[in-house]
């Protein structure tokens, strides 16, 4: 039934929460686990130039090392635990708007499955990262398994 299980992370406890639906799911089904990080533009534009967004959507971090290490440690930590349960996963790290670059990714990858957090960050942040679940849900053909922290443990 599921083949390709795409993971969108930005390294909280919530989507931490997803990662393990999401694997638990890939064992029973034998399937490929993606994992997936979106630098969201949107939220930079604000302090950066033009110049340099340019550059980071064309996943050129440049100096940018906390967004490249940011990155790199939330897919990193589901291709661990992937690899816990003798699982191996596509890393891929992008930048845009979450909820298209996230539906791009499903299209162009043949993705079955999107397990994803119901919230990020939290706070103010908690508000806005929860809307690209909401897009997701909206903008994607591909099922969507949202996982709430609290309801995970």
């Amino acid at each position: 039934m599921y083949d390709k299980i795409l993971v969108p992370t930005d390294g909280s406890d919530t989507s931490e929460a997803a990662v393990e639906h999401a694997i638990d799911l890939a064992e029973k089904y034998g399937a490929e686990v993606h994992a997936l990080y979106v630098v969201d533009t949107d939220s930079m534009s604000l302090s950066l130039g033009g110049e340099q967004l340019d550059r980071i959507e064309q996943g050129q971090f440049g100096e940018m090392d906390e967004v490249r290490e940011r990155a790199e440690s939330a897919t990193g930590y589901v291709t661990d635990r992937a690899a816990e349960h003798g699982l191996e996963t596509l890393e891929h790290i992008s930048a845009g708007k979450p909820h298209s670059q996230i539906g791009n990714y499903v299209e162009s990858n043949g993705i079955d499955l999107v397990v994803m957090g119901s919230h990020g960050r939290s706070g103010v942040r908690r508000a806005l990262l929860g809307s690209v679940t909401e897009r997701t849900l909206r903008s994607t053909h591909a099922p969507v398994l949202v996982v709430d922290v609290d309801r995970s443990e």
